[in-house]
């Protein structure tokens, strides 16, 4: 029996994690769908109750980041867990790999990064051996478990078509965007793509099969982490890559020769430019929605809870054109206040609890507008000051309303011992100017990092008025390791991973007094 707190408390304290830095003992390479059990047994030692991934659909060929999406609806299958796979044992398993393949497979379980070109090729050459077993011995002989993926086709039919199709057709032709397609393919002639999917059927087969047993395995690693009391949130991605099922599946609702970003921030002295399509949000309008509400449909199905990525955009989207200035669509507030309530409502509609991504250059009245229809908004501790006072001293965490989701940090922040490496020191001085630290006899903003600091910043946001709070899985140990640096490609993005296979959380001295600590912390603070 587990002994969370039941998730209706109002009072709820969480980690951020990708799902790929928790890999397992078993894993290749990279965090995988049932690794989700082992690390929600040691969140619910640590008292927490709820897990927050990145997103998980499908990536681009050579990306590594989870924002550039093949499908913002998909899983990717370089989640899956190959070791265990029925189709992949009853083909041989891993004896069945060439000899290089498990050198390779040898060399990726070693690397403290993740080598996604090695993996996605590993995954996929075994992922093909599970279904050409699956294919001939179940699909071929209408065999029970045949049925049951027929089921799940024709449950998801609703978005899998085009994904499957998509991917297949991408395979065919490979190298080539969607737009430099045979135009009847290009432009979705549905004689074309009937044809195409008789001609290319058994691979389209093969990419329903991928998501079945994607969507398999995460149904019950996420039913296993709601047993430990568990909730998992998603990610809402604002936008999928150009080069998508989604945009080829909808081009009517996107402007490819349009790129969104952001303007100058804290993070880009020159704003952001990320190479994602612009929606055409009068055309979504003009649809009631439907798109919002398809994604609102997927995500439910899959979370718990769901974080929705650059908030700001589904007011205002910062589009800028090849040449010329960016420019906002739409372009004044009262359309602006009016789209972005109309894509929220229907995102409550989906009855997940919703945490908006509202950080960065925002305007007032898009907080004010997610106040009114009860959306919390995130508090990162470091940037929550009175910027209009002298010193700009830091606000009191316990002072934060209710409605509020308290963050030390996020997956494109650094980590707290980073940031405070990196301080100046009238910065560090500020936030021990808050009565909390001279309490604890923390007081010279010179000072190094050190654990009573860490513990003493884990505190204070625990302590926060916040009823939701999220810790990036770094800051609970004081690690210095970042998941991404925005406005830098490097291989350091999106490449972190645990230092300790997930299932051994519960066991390595060091992991097992941090959730002892921290479970103290959720319950000093009634989370």
């Amino acid at each position: 029996m587990s002994s969370a707190r039941p998730m209706s408390s109002s009072r709820h304290a969480g980690v951020t994690l990708p799902l790929f830095s928790a890999r397992s003992g078993a894993s290749w390479g990279i965090g995988e769908l049932p690794d989700l059990v082992p690390l929600a047994t040691w969140l619910e030692a640590g008292g927490f109750d709820r897990l927050m991934v990145l997103p998980l659909g499908t990536m681009q060929d050579a990306q590594a980041s989870p924002y550039a999406t093949v499908s913002t609806l998909a899983i990717d299958p370089i989640f899956i867990a190959v070791a265990g796979l029925p189709d992949f044992e009853r083909a041989g398993g891993a004896a069945r790999l060439s000899p290089e393949a498990r050198e390779i497979l040898h060399a990726v379980r070693d690397a403290p990064r993740i080598q996604y070109e090695a993996v996605r090729r590993l995954k996929t050459d075994a992922l093909d051996l599970a279904f050409r077993t699956f294919f001939r011995e179940e699909w071929g002989q209408l065999t029970t478990r045949a049925s049951a993926f027929a089921a799940y086709i024709a449950r998801e039919r609703w978005w899998l078509d085009d994904y499957a199709l998509f991917q297949a057709l991408s395979r065919s032709m490979p190298g080539r965007s969607w737009r430099e397609w045979p135009a009847p393919l290009r432009d979705r002639d549905a004689r074309a793509l009937d044809e195409a999917r008789r001609q290319l059927s058994r691979e389209v087969v093969r990419q329903q099969y991928l998501q079945w047993i994607a969507e398999s395995q995460w149904q019950e690693a996420r039913a296993a982490a709601r047993e430990h009391g568990v909730a998992v949130f998603g990610d809402l991605p604002f936008v999928a890559a150009t080069d998508s099922a989604d945009v080829w599946a909808r081009a009517s609702e996107f402007q490819p020769d349009l790129s969104v970003g952001v303007p100058p921030d804290a993070f880009s002295p020159t704003g952001q430019d990320w190479g994602l399509p612009a929606y055409r949000w009068d055309v979504i309008a003009a649809s009631d929605y439907s798109w919002i509400r398809l994604r609102a449909r997927r995500v439910a199905a899959l979370f718990d809870g769901m974080r929705v990525d650059h908030t700001v955009g589904l007011y205002r989207t910062y589009a800028r054109p090849p040449e010329g200035e960016a420019f906002f669509i739409p372009a004044d507030e009262a359309a602006q206040r009016a789209q972005g309530e109309a894509v929220f409502r229907i995102l409550k509609e989906s009855g997940l609890d919703l945490i908006a991504e509202d950080l960065g250059v925002v305007p007032d009245f898009v907080r004010a507008s997610l106040a009114s229809l009860g959306v919390p908004g995130c508090k990162v501790l470091r940037w929550e000051r009175d910027w209009h006072a002298p010193g700009a001293p830091f606000l009191d965490p316990s002072t934060f309303a209710p409605r509020s989701a308290a963050m030390t940090g996020t997956h494109d922040t650094e980590p707290l011992a980073l940031w405070w490496e990196h301080a100046a020191e009238d910065e560090r001085g500020a936030l021990l100017a808050l009565p909390f630290f001279a309490e604890r006899g923390l007081i010279d903003p010179a000072a190094c990092w050190t654990p009573a600091l860490g513990d003493a910043l884990l505190e204070l946001a625990f302590r926060s008025g916040s009823d939701h709070l999220f810790i990036p899985m770094q800051d609970l140990f004081g690690w210095p390791d970042r998941i991404n640096t925005p406005a830098n490609v490097g291989d350091q993005n999106w490449t972190w991973m645990l230092p300790w296979p997930v299932e051994r959380l519960s066991e390595v001295p060091e992991a097992v007094r941090r959730a002892g600590y921290l479970r103290g912390l959720a319950g000093a603070s009634g989370r």
